[in-house]
């Protein structure tokens, strides 16, 4: 026990003593929640459009207000003549524009129906289709209100329910994932680069001629950097709650310990990397290049998972990343208990004993 207590203060001191690798461990945590949690949104927010109010009645007035009043929409250009929303798509001046017929307040009034046309640029097809979902609704709200003084027979109202998010941000599906992309690849790098390093440096023949259990070598190099993962963990969750508003709607214990566990699969993701590569270019190039692509396509914050085909679906299931993200927004945001996320956390449990398994065994034959 003592010796193994002198080697996590060694290890301590390594890290310590690097300040660049204190700066990756606790400072880009950090910066990717930040930068992540505002910039990867499927929002589309101050799109500029075009309003080309041929009307120019109260009725086309009120709605050109309302679009204006959205934060969805910046009014770029208003014109009453159709020929000019082409030449702005051209530019690229704007997404979406709204087309106002001459006659909508006269047949809005006498008919109760009217027509607009939305023309969106759709060579971004996901933008488009959002653009002209926000402006349907936007029109529908406005009918809405115009019906309000009159009793329409046979109206049919729809009323939609958001669960989980009414808000619709995008913030709610981002900083789950993107807590499992930081913590995954900042745990797998640093401790893939550890016992390459004791290599590189030529220590490691001096701690394999001390008798140490090879266990005891490789655990202690992990428990630094599971206590500042936790320190990361807890800083992440704070940034999401107070900067990003994301509610913790489910047991912050709970989301610590499965948190906890997928630091140990990552930690022993590296410490196997690190066991069978011998430089830390090796080393590095495995945990960012061959790790990185991977929890980006395949853990399902991004690209759903569902929308695959088969093969790729079944490659997921091997991506840790995939069943940390789903606890994390079964506990956090839709506030889930253990019974419902018990086979998930079997999951990362079975990845974990077999990272560890494999790192222990690797290292005995490479180094004994």
């Amino acid at each position: 026990m003592k010796q193994f207590y002198h080697f996590i203060i060694k290890e301590f001191y390594h890290i310590f003593r690097d300040r660049k690798t204190l700066l990756i461990l606790l400072g880009m945590p950090m910066a990717q929640i930040v930068i992540f949690g505002f910039a990867l949104s499927n929002e589309v927010k101050n799109a500029h459009i075009t309003i080309v109010n041929q009307s120019n009645g109260a009725a086309s007035m009120k709605l050109v207000q309302k679009i204006e009043s959205s934060k969805y929409f910046e009014t770029y250009n208003q014109t009453t003549q159709t020929s000019d929303i082409e030449k702005m798509f051209r530019k690229g001046t704007i997404k979406v524009a709204l087309v106002i017929p001459p006659d909508f307040d006269k047949t809005i009034l006498a008919q109760n129906s009217s027509r607009l046309q939305i023309i969106s640029d759709a060579t971004d097809p996901n933008v488009a289709t959002t653009l002209t979902a926000y402006l349907s609704i936007i029109v529908a709200d406005f009918q809405k209100e115009l019906n309000q003084p009159n009793s329409i027979p046979y109206t049919i109202n729809v009323e939609t329910r958001m669960m989980y998010n009414p808000q619709l941000k995008g913030a709610y599906n981002f900083v789950p994932g993107v807590m499992a992309m930081v913590l995954l690849l900042v745990c797998t790098l640093m401790t893939s680069l550890t016992v390459v390093r004791e290599k590189e440096l030529g220590n490691m023949e001096i701690l394999l001629a001390s008798p140490v259990n090879p266990l005891i070598i490789i655990l202690a190099k992990a428990v630094p950097y599971l206590l500042l993962s936790i320190i990361n963990i807890i800083t992440i969750l704070l940034l999401s709650y107070f900067v990003l508003e994301v509610p913790i709607n489910g047991s912050l214990a709970l989301l610590f310990a499965v948190s906890i566990l997928f630091i140990l699969v990552s930690l022993a993701l590296g410490l196997l990397i690190s066991s069978v590569t011998d430089t830390q270019k090796a080393a590095m190039f495995i945990s960012l290049i061959v790790m990185l692509l991977p929890t980006v396509m395949f853990s399902g914050f991004i690209f759903p998972i569902e929308n695959m085909p088969l093969p790729l679906r079944v490659i997921s299931n091997i991506i840790p990343a995939k069943w940390y993200f789903i606890i994390v927004k079964s506990v956090m945001i839709k506030g889930l208990g253990f019974s419902l996320i018990w086979k998930e956390v079997l999951i990362l449990t079975g990845m974990m004993l077999f990272f560890f398994t494999m790192a222990i065994k690797k290292f005995k034959i490479r180094l004994s």
